[in-house]
């Protein structure tokens, strides 16, 4: 089968399009044919060797977090999935024809998208939802999403929206149609002021998906407010889990229509070091899907 590996850390060149051995399922795990994997920015950082320590790997790795597919064998054990289920998770070694998951990591994916589009959920998905469930929001607060342009971003608008707050969100001129069509109430274009100067007053919440120094953080919400973190330390940070049940209740909300997936681009595996590439420049916006 075909996989996007690298050998060593560094710029996007060490990413090669390899044929490799196909893998197996062992005890509790089923082998998915993969339909797509899609790019995470935090993925440059493991390529580069920047997460080293946070996350190490064994080298050759294969790229790729997001998975969705088709389950194609069944390892020992495994009742809660069938050959043929379709089926989307958060796994290592996405990037490649098949891959190998533990079955609880993957659930049920969207019917009410293409499949290889539910690759953009898992991750990105995943982390807007812990970062809205850490920040405890409540229906009527102010809630400013600081970096709503991204793939994480455009999912914590959409569930801070459904949990009834008042959306404010920056977002470069590019992205900032498709934040307001994800219900942002207010957009603030970062490239031409500043949150202080943008904002009416401090607000309930804030939920960072870019680095931000503490104290301009503390600045913008009121006495008694929240600052949560996908980026830093900043105020309450987090780290984002795969949990399943996490994942499930998001394939609910795209299959009712309460989520939307924003899909900007679809690219076949071979283009994945050119993808990296243009990410580093910036010129990355929403969620990109990378086919099989």
């Amino acid at each position: 089968m075909r996989a996007a590996r690298i050998h060593e850390h560094g710029a996007p060149g060490v990413i090669r399009i390899e044929e490799i051995p196909r893998p197996a399922p062992g005890p509790g795990q089923v082998l998915v044919e993969v339909a797509a994997t899609s790019f995470n920015p935090t993925e440059l950082a493991l390529r580069s060797g920047v997460l080293r320590e946070l996350v190490p790997v064994t080298l050759p790795l294969t790229l790729g977090w997001d998975v969705t597919g088709t389950v194609a064998e069944l390892g020992a054990g495994v009742d809660t999935h069938a050959i043929g289920d379709r089926v989307v998770g958060w796994i290592d070694g996405a990037a490649a024809e098949f891959a190998v998951a533990d079955a609880g990591a993957l659930v049920t994916a969207p019917r009410s998208v293409p499949l290889a589009d539910a690759a953009a959920l898992p991750l990105a998905g995943s982390t807007a939802w812990q970062a809205i469930e850490r920040a405890a929001i409540t229906a009527g607060e102010r809630v400013l999403v600081n970096g709503a342009g991204g793939g994480i971003g455009g999912f914590t608008v959409q569930l801070a929206r459904n949990a009834g707050a008042k959306v404010l969100a920056t977002a470069s001129p590019r992205s900032a149609a498709k934040v307001r069509e994800q219900g942002a109430d207010q957009l603030i274009d970062y490239t031409t002021t500043t949150l202080e100067e943008a904002l009416d007053g401090p607000v309930d919440v804030v939920l960072h998906l870019v680095g931000a120094p503490e104290h301009e953080a503390e600045a913008l919400v009121r006495l008694g407010g929240r600052i949560v973190s996908v980026t830093n330390k900043v105020g309450q940070h987090v780290l984002a889990r795969n949990d399943s049940r996490d994942l499930a209740a998001l394939v609910s909300l795209v299959d009712s229509r309460a989520l939307t997936l924003d899909i900007t681009e679809r690219h076949p595996l071979a283009e994945l070091a050119e993808i990296h590439r243009r990410s580093e420049k910036g010129d990355i916006r929403g969620k990109v899907i990378v086919l099989s």
